[in-house]
């Protein structure tokens, strides 16, 4: 895939007409559909028919399925996103033409341009903290912009053109893309080793995530996770002018959280504001999130440590945290059947699968749900590992945080971008899972196998960032088949 070169943001008003290589990504289509609101004219292709070009083509969007030179019509810029092969028919013809090219984060660079940017960078956690932030924004009245990589449950949506000074963005580290953004204040989750087939070591991770803390406007604010070690460490390497605070349950978090208490789907919490803070003389805030785990925990922190020193009232920011109903794909329950709940989650990389996992044993079972026999439920897991390189590299990290669930099951890899590499299978996964895995490379099988496991009151998790997602229903429906056969 490799790493994209920052370039300045151009002014929306010089792009002219804009082609999107791709348009159907959830990071496109919520750029095209800002620009659609704007008045741009807006066209775009993508390899399949889906949802979000249907919907975009009733925004006004001249959308075509398949990929060919003429679908770029009388386009002055083409936007592309780091998945977009060099001999892409589209991509070759607007370089044929000298049309200008640009990379999708450069796209949204512009849109931000005139904004009180907002951008939520990590490994970890940035659609939900993004989502979070959105939330906190939309219910006190701010009317932001937002580009979200996921489809906020609220809204229905995973970008709008708001009214307000406010643009509030997920910001993309997996290319380098994020390099682009100059926003005014920015929430950094996590910094893991992750996107290693770009990156090639952690300590360039690092780096890009230093470059980015650099990129905060003056006078602007970052906040970082005092729990991780990669995200503290850019709280020493914010440029002249720039508000260094942090979030978390480690001592000396600016915004620390305490007492955080699970209650099956729900979360509750308290975070008190420290020195330094807005909320420095004021008392512990007392959050209730409607969604679990303790990761969950940690970014509503985030989102409530944010809005509050960008100005929002401690009580709107608490209402709107209150209010937030999740986004799609994390944690997301698709239904109950049998006396069996199945959730999906997007996690992708050994430490998500963790997190997710810690926060299904709290809702299966240890908190309520419960067996048949009164007790905690099992959690299953069924996980499609995404990418031939993370799974190379991460196999045996993501065995060892699969052996938290009860049963585990593993699908092959969803390939995304890249090729087949010889020797690598979702059987890495499965053999790394202490005490075993059962793998299943078809995946049509799954929701007859789950069928054929699952208990009354089981859990089962389906995860990963491929297509996985489609999965969920048919487990549910697997399910009730079951108990109308009985």
């Amino acid at each position: 895939m490799g790493l994209v070169t920052p370039s300045d943001p151009v002014p929306v008003g010089q792009l002219g007409n804009v082609h999107f290589t791709g348009i159907g990504g959830a990071g496109m289509s919520g750029i095209a559909r800002i620009m659609l609101a704007r008045g741009i004219t807006v066209s775009g292709t993508d390899s399949a028919a889906s949802g979000l070009l249907d919907e975009l083509a009733g925004a006004g969007a001249l959308v075509h399925v398949g990929h060919a030179a003429e679908h770029l019509g009388d386009a002055d810029t083409l936007v592309v996103s780091t998945a977009i092969r060099p001999d892409n028919p589209e991509l070759a013809e607007a370089r044929q033409r000298g049309l200008r090219v640009m990379h999708r984060a450069g796209a949204l660079a512009s849109l931000m341009l005139g904004y009180r940017g907002i951008a939520v960078a990590g490994t970890h956690g940035k659609t939900t903290t993004t989502s979070m932030i959105t939330t906190v924004l939309l219910h006190c009245g701010a009317q932001p912009s937002y580009v979200i990589g996921g489809i906020l449950a609220e809204t229905g949506l995973g970008a709008a053109q708001g009214d307000g000074r406010f643009f509030v963005a997920e910001a993309d580290e997996s290319d380098g893309s994020f390099l682009m953004l100059a926003p005014d204040a920015a929430v950094v989750t996590s910094v893991e080793a992750d996107h290693l087939d770009n990156y090639g070591t952690l300590a360039a991770v690092r780096a890009a995530f230093t470059a980015f803390a650099g990129r905060i406007t003056a006078g602007g604010l970052l906040l970082a996770c005092a729990d991780d070690p990669g995200a503290r460490a850019l709280l020493a390497e914010t440029g002249a002018g720039v508000t260094a605070l942090s979030y978390g349950t480690a001592d000396g978090a600016s915004y620390r959280l305490r007492d955080i208490r699970p209650h099956g789907m729900r979360t509750d919490l308290t975070v008190t504001g420290g020195p330094g803070t807005v909320l420095a003389d004021a008392g512990p805030v007392q959050l209730q999130l409607a969604v679990p785990g303790r990761h969950n925990a940690l970014n509503a922190a985030a989102a409530f440590g944010l809005s509050v020193e960008l100005g929002v009232s401690a009580a709107d920011a608490v209402a709107g945290l209150a209010a937030y109903r999740g986004a799609r794909r994390r944690l997301e329950l698709k239904g109950e059947a049998d006396g069996v709940q199945v959730i999906d989650s997007y996690a992708h990389h050994p430490t998500e699968l963790a997190a997710d996992l810690a926060a299904a044993r709290e809702i299966s079972g240890g908190a309520g749900w419960g067996g048949a026999d009164g007790g905690a439920g099992r959690v299953i897991a069924v996980f499609q590992p995404h990418l031939f390189s993370r799974t190379r590299i991460f196999a045996a990290e993501f065995g060892a945080a699969l052996g938290q669930a009860d049963e585990a099951v593993v699908l092959d890899v969803y390939a995304a971008r890249e090729d087949p590499e010889p020797g690598v299978t979702g059987r890495l996964v499965a053999d790394a899972v202490p005490g075993g895995a059962l793998f299943l490379p078809d995946k049509a099988s799954v929701p007859a196998v789950i069928a054929g496991l699952a208990k009354p009151g089981d859990l089962v998790l389906t995860m990963g960032a491929g297509d996985i997602t489609t999965l969920g229903p048919l487990i549910v429906a697997a399910l009730r088949d079951r108990a109308g056969d009985r």
